[in-house]
């Protein structure tokens, strides 16, 4: 017997098992009814009576715009950044104080100079130690695009020999999601896409304080298997069937409209992040007495491992921090959103989930393999952390 005979009793016993049957379909419904939240959330986004994101975006940053031609200007989206008009006396000194996050200067003949076809100078200062740079740039860049592509149409219609008319005017040409709707996009794809990993924390806590509660611990270590091949055992056993959920989700989510590129290396990127996280919830479900205290402990410790996943991808969308990357929701947030990983930003999250793994499972087993903890009476949680870093005897 081996760990992997403890995998497919255990896989095969939580398959037939009606809990989680209905579990399953709960979780499914909750998915459908985020995406139709969300895709109504969107659409208001998007409509002309659409939710005012004013309030919150305007005071988040503001830049400084030297426009005499005022056509730039014109279309920078003020929900997103609070513009400041400038003659570009004093906007260097304030972007250096922090009073702004930026100055936007363009050529004060660009009108003149878009008339005869010629080039228009621009340029961005921005302040570097400001993290919300990246918001800056991005709505600038958005802004050029799309003033590039409405100037070449325009040129192309008025070389057309068919087309007598004067073009003189510019008109607005949307391209694409809204910045705030992007950046939402993301977080949301990022959110669901991790969700179903914290959804099968009682299939372990069920499977090893279960055996304390109903006293079946004693037969369990009396098999001829280690406890260390236990725990992998049942572990791996959540692991299967949380992909099993991560590939539904992504079936779902591409059925619901979401772009999700790179999906190979999404998925298993995501079922990779699974191992840890059962091994954390191993170590908690090895040290509570009891259902109640194991579900206080894992709710504890899953708002610490979101906390870890999320804060650093929206660190990355703010300022695009290589240490960002250890998380790895950040690399799965590029991924789907089809920006190129390097190896190294790929192997820093990789390692540290690597090295998460074997620390979580190698604590679980040590909890598992003493009596003490298994049939008590167990040591207090300071007392413990003393004698795992032998720090104190036994």
């Amino acid at each position: 017997m081996n760990f992997l005979t403890i995998t497919r009793w255990e896989f095969e016993n939580t398959l037939k098992s009606k809990k989680f049957f209905f579990i399953f379909l709960m979780q499914l419904s909750i998915l459908f009814l985020l995406i139709v939240f969300f895709n109504s959330f969107a659409a208001n986004m998007e409509s002309e009576e659409g939710i005012a994101l004013t309030p919150s975006l305007v005071d988040f940053t503001s830049l400084d715009i030297e426009d005499r031609g005022g056509l730039f200007k014109k279309y920078v989206n003020p929900e997103i950044i609070n513009i400041i008009s400038s003659n570009g006396n004093n906007s260097l000194s304030r972007t250096e104080r922090g009073e702004t996050g930026g100055w936007f200067k363009v050529s004060p003949d660009s009108i003149k100079r878009i008339q005869n076809g010629e080039v228009v100078d621009i340029v961005l200062y921005l302040d570097y130690s400001d993290p919300r740079r990246s918001v800056i740039r991005d709505e600038v860049n958005n802004t050029i695009q799309t003033m590039s592509a409405v100037l070449t149409k325009e040129y192309l219609k008025s070389a057309d020999n068919k087309n007598t008319s004067n073009t003189t005017g510019v008109t607005e040409e949307k391209t694409g999601e809204s910045l705030p709707l992007q950046l939402i996009r993301k977080v949301m794809l990022s959110v669901l896409l991790f969700l179903p990993l914290f959804l099968f924390g009682n299939i372990i806590i069920d499977s090893v304080v279960g055996e304390k509660e109903h006293k079946t611990g004693e037969i369990l270590v009396a098999m001829p298997i280690s406890a260390g091949e236990i725990l992998l055992g049942k572990g791996l056993a959540v692991v299967a069937i949380s992909s099993l959920q991560v590939a539904m989700w992504i079936i779902v989510l591409i059925c619901a409209g979401f772009t999700i590129q790179n999906v190979i290396l999404v998925y298993l990127m995501v079922v990779f992040t699974a191992i840890p996280i059962v091994g954390l919830t191993s170590i908690i479900a090895a040290y509570s007495k009891n259902y109640k205290e194991a579900g206080i402990g894992i709710s504890a410790a899953y708002i610490i491992v979101v906390g870890f996943l999320i804060v650093p991808a929206l660190t990355y969308i703010s300022r695009n921090s290589y240490s960002s990357n250890i998380s790895p929701m950040t690399v799965v947030m590029r991924l789907f959103s089809g920006e190129f990983v390097t190896l190294p930003e790929m192997l820093m999250s990789v390692i540290f989930i690597l090295i998460m793994s074997a620390l979580t499972f190698k604590i679980a087993t040590y909890l598992f393999e003493r009596d003490d903890i298994l049939f008590g009476p167990r040591p207090g949680p300071i007392k413990l952390i003393l004698q795992i870093f032998h720090i104190k005897k036994r």
